[in-house]
């Protein structure tokens, strides 16, 4: 029970700040006003955080498929 709920807020915490940071960078580039330095930083900033975004999704699939189906422990599902 406890491990089901820090894990399901972790990943509500760690999508949200991915969320956030893609926000961010969008804001960059569209205030960068033509300085390809601020662009390359938004651009940066926003496929960090997807990719990040992503680690994190194929992370729980990865821990559901070996957690559940290969060892069957109660409390992932």
């Amino acid at each position: 029970g406890i491990f089901e709920y820090f894990f399901g807020l972790g990943i509500g915490f760690a999508g949200g700040i991915a969320f956030l940071l893609i926000l961010l960078g969008g804001f960059q580039i569209m205030t960068a006003a033509g300085n390809p330095e601020r662009m390359n930083e938004g651009k940066e900033l926003v496929s960090s955080a997807i990719a990040g975004l992503l680690m994190i999704i194929f992370s729980i699939f990865i821990l559901r498929v070996i957690g559940v189906n290969i060892l069957g422990i109660p409390g992932f599902s």
